[in-house]
């Protein structure tokens, strides 16, 4: 069993030794973490549910959270979620790693496949499962959207998508989504949507919709084979709370709750109280929508790109994305992450993410300076 370095870890080898540009301040445009305050209220639940810290949390979490939970995905979606089909996370992070390994390990041969380029706890998932692996390549030519094969689904065990897309801002509408839930009960394997972008939308006759919402309408109402997961985390400007849910298929649902009592990944109380607070409340939402918007506005007008559907990331061809990530670092003091470092079998290559993470003031500053570079590049 062999880990590949994190993403970060491989751009700290890439610069090192590289003395960047001190006629700029720093910036680092990497990593998708909101630097803006969480909200003043969801820190005031926080810091007025101290008290908890004296009691175990139970694993699956407090009913008012959970009541929480699934009253946003009744107003966000329109979906109406009972208590057995979500349960509270400590995030999502920790739910990729270990769902697939519940899920994948009574498989002599386990078989799963992931969009390409990803983040990469799949291919950590993957990995640990001793999972034979099929790549959903997301390419200019197929619109970055992931291509049904038959032949490879048959073989699954195990799809994980991802949308709205990181890196790529790709999304996938109702129908497509349709169309991969009704594969997914064809071929009977199991299908996640990581949906940890679907609150970063601008616009609100154009929202992205639910994996859910898809099973809904391929008539598959009791969810049979489909998970989604969400967030707190962008969409509150709170990773900090590492607040999450998993939702669907009731029966995975109940054989997964009762693995994690084992695990240890029980949200501790002032979190939950915070994080309830968070998912409760839809209005505070619109200021961070409002915010990426206007620095997607700013990256249109200097750097060209076009508005996608959602999310905080630029997906910016380069060509020799390595070079040009050493030499914007050296020249302009930008720290960038390359493609190639999020995918796999040449996937990614040519391609820069960028974050769009910052205030408006301060990224217009910096994407002037990568689209000056660029220039002569």
């Amino acid at each position: 069993m062999k880990f590949e370095k994190y993403p970060f870890e491989k751009l700290t080898e890439l610069l090192e030794g590289i003395v960047p540009n001190s006629e700029y301040s720093p910036s680092s445009l990497t990593i998708g973490e909101p630097q803006f305050d969480t909200p003043f209220f969801i820190q005031e639940a926080l810091k007025n549910s101290t008290n908890l810290l004296n009691k175990y949390p139970k694993s699956a979490g407090e009913d008012s959270l959970k009541d929480a939970m699934i009253k946003f995905n009744h107003e966000r979606f329109g979906v109406e979620l009972k208590k057995s089909e979500i349960i509270p996370t400590f995030g999502t992070r920790e739910v990729l790693f270990n769902l697939p390994q519940y899920l994948l390990f009574d498989k002599k041969e386990p078989v799963m496949a992931y969009t390409n380029p990803f983040y990469q706890i799949y291919e950590g998932a993957a990995i640990a499962s001793r999972a034979k692996v099929y790549h959903l390549d997301l390419t200019p030519q197929n619109d970055f959207k992931p291509q049904i094969n038959d032949e490879m689904l048959k073989e699954c065990d195990l799809v994980i998508l991802n949308f709205p897309n990181n890196p790529t801002s790709a999304t996938l509408e109702l129908d497509e989504l349709v169309i991969w839930v009704k594969k997914a009960l064809e071929f009977d394997f199991v299908l996640i949507n990581d949906e940890c972008y679907s609150e970063l939308y601008f616009d609100e006759s154009n929202k992205p919709v639910s994996i859910l919402n898809a099973s809904i309408k391929a008539g598959n109402t009791s969810f049979k084979n489909i998970i989604a997961l969400n967030s707190i985390s962008k969409r509150s400007s709170a990773p900090g709370l590492r607040s999450g849910f998993v939702c669907g298929d009731e029966k995975i649902l109940k054989g997964y709750m009762q693995y994690r009592t084992y695990i240890g990944c029980a949200v501790p109380l002032p979190i939950q109280e915070a994080s309830k607070v968070a998912w409760n409340d839809m209005e505070h939402v619109k200021y961070f929508q409002e915010t990426y918007k206007e620095n997607f506005l700013i990256a249109q007008d200097i750097l060209g790109i076009s508005m996608p559907k959602a999310t905080f990331y630029i997906w910016l061809e380069v060509g020799d994305e390595l070079e040009f990530t050493k030499e914007l670092y050296r020249q302009k003091n930008v720290k960038v992450l390359p493609g190639s470092f999020l995918g796999r079998n040449g996937i990614g290559k040519g391609y820069i993410r960028i974050a769009l993470v910052e205030d408006a003031k301060k990224t217009k500053e910096v994407l002037t300076r990568i689209a000056d570079f660029k220039k002569d590049w």
